[in-house]
């Protein structure tokens, strides 16, 4: 007899296209999953899967079991979310996001959403926004919080506001006149996230289409330790300017008036676009009310 996880097991493997991250994905032993399509090839009595080749391609009679499995496993999640209740369907949600939303808006959200879902387990992980965006690529993060630096039409992207920037400096650093020239930049050490960050992605962009070139830059992909090294006189950096509000009106830091302004950074989720089957569906769900929480706390925190 044929269960839902041997047609689970199908369905990721051909979804993901190999054998590893379906067993990723399962949270399961590679063994294990093997064995799973190796009991529904002895049920049917076929070669599900074309093992001469690199990737798991299946065989003709793999991909018809594959087309009735799909309808399987609607009919099943259908069940499940007609009669349980919808918190309970989703038992992980792998949370993405950069360091200023770590040290800012992710505590209320993690709990705006654990008081939302209090059977999901919440797994937040904090990288580099290119980090973030190749885990969500390759299916190891539901959802990511990052700078609007990327564009894929593979996930959905859902606007959640914006961050305002300044150049910051210690007093004294830049002579005080205001607005001060983006050439003067020049003239000193700039502090820069890298083009690893999404923010620092999109301001080199932007300096490079107002042909600034920066001789002397010092890149960290540590907000703390940028924000350290400024307030250490090294040299100017552009920094988020609600959180470090406090240390500009103590007089550590100095904002910068400059011409042109820094643009604001926007900020958005994304997740996968691909993913309408089974449970991906209540994901996608959960995913959303993720976006709404993210949009009423960004404009709070920063």
């Amino acid at each position: 007899m044929i269960t839902f996880k041997q047609i689970d097991a199908l369905y990721w493997i051909a979804e993901l296209g190999s054998f590893e991250a379906a067993a990723n994905k399962l949270n399961m032993s590679q063994s294990a999953i093997s064995k799973r399509i190796q009991e529904l090839e002895e049920t049917f009595d076929v070669q599900i899967f074309d093992r001469s080749k690199r990737n798991a391609r299946l065989t003709e009679k793999g991909a018809e079991l594959l087309d009735y499995g799909k309808d399987l496993l609607e009919r099943r999640d259908y069940l499940l979310e007609r009669v349980s209740a919808r918190e309970v369907l989703v038992r992980r949600f792998r949370l993405g996001v950069t360091e200023l939303t770590a040290l800012t808006w992710l505590p209320a959200l993690v709990e705006a959403l654990r008081e939302a879902y209090p059977k999901v387990q919440i797994e937040p992980s904090v990288e580099l926004s290119s980090e973030l965006f190749r885990k969500l690529e390759s299916d190891q993060l539901d959802l990511v919080i990052v700078p609007d630096a990327y564009s894929d039409s593979r996930f959905l992207s859902t606007p959640l506001g914006s961050v305002e920037n300044a150049w910051m400096c210690v007093p004294g650093l830049i002579p005080d006149n205001d607005p001060v020239s983006l050439g003067v930049l020049a003239d000193y050490t700039v502090l820069t996230q890298g083009s690893q960050s999404g923010t620092g992605l999109t301001y080199e962009r932007w300096l490079a289409a107002h042909e600034v070139q920066l001789p002397r830059t010092l890149t960290s992909h540590n907000l703390l330790v940028q924000v350290g090294l400024t307030l250490s006189g090294v040299g100017v950096s552009y920094l988020p300017t609600a959180c470090l509000s406090h240390l500009v009106e103590a007089g550590a830091l100095r904002v910068l008036v400059t011409e042109p302004a820094l643009p604001s950074i926007r900020y958005v989720a994304l997740h996968r676009s691909d993913r309408q089957l089974g449970l991906n569906r209540n994901v996608a769900q959960l995913a959303r009310r993720c976006c709404d929480f993210s949009r009423l706390l960004l404009q709070r925190f920063v």
